[in-house]
């Protein structure tokens, strides 16, 4: 209970900051638990609006950006999601909620014991429509392209063009690019031309891999 409370509390604070705005993100905020989603001795920060430490270099994001990149994909029920930096598997919990049971996220980790931590995190909640694939994410996924959205939870050195491939045509593809601190940048592709939007700052850990650092 006392997890659910604070779990509220967020996503009062993220509705009245004006990061979450649409009823699907603020259900999937309400049923995903955090506190599933990172080692047991920090469990206490669960919903303290910051990254935690997931090991081996790398963070769950803070709630507020997991907010702002769902809320700016523009995520519809049923679609094909693809995810570039597995983590603990919080983000694609949440995506997954937000596309539905027709939906599904296929997300890429490059750390074998990272994969395995969000595959079982994400099998203790129940979630069925993520696959969790050991691999190079700077590269994307072609096996299963082309996808609606794609996002990217690294800060990249650019924007690469293997996920511009990758993408289903409308569709929406969101690079965090920089140095860890960089700008979340948003690219749209439809009738064969590309926009891109920045969304403002950020800070990610690096994209490891053949298009990353």
């Amino acid at each position: 209970m006392e997890y659910e409370e604070k779990r509220r509390e967020l996503v009062s604070t993220l509705k009245r900051l004006g990061r979450i705005y649409s009823r699907e993100v603020e259900e999937a905020f309400l049923e995903i638990p955090r506190e599933n989603f990172i080692p047991d001795k920090l469990s206490y920060y669960a919903y303290s609006d910051t990254p935690l430490d997931i090991g081996y270099g790398q963070t769950i994001s803070a709630p507020h950006m997991v907010a702002i990149m769902c809320e700016d994909l523009d995520l519809k029920k049923g679609q094909k999601i693809l995810e570039i930096g597995s983590g603990s598997g919080y983000h694609a919990a949440i995506i997954s909620k937000i596309v539905g049971k027709n939906g599904h996220v296929f997300s890429v980790e490059r750390i074998s014991s990272l994969a395995t931590f969000a595959k079982k995190n994400l099998k203790n909640i129940g979630i069925k429509n993520v696959d969790i694939i050991e691999g190079d994410g700077s590269i994307g996924y072609k096996e299963k392209a082309p996808y609606d959205r794609i996002y990217v939870t690294c800060a990249s050195p650019k924007i690469p063009s293997q996920l511009i491939d990758q993408l289903n045509e409308p569709g929406k593809l969101m690079v965090p690019v920089g140095d860890i601190i960089c700008s979340l940048n948003l690219l749209e592709k439809n009738k064969g031309k590309t926009t891109i939007k920045n969304l403002g700052g950020c800070a990610f850990v690096p994209l490891i891999g053949k298009n990353g650092y």
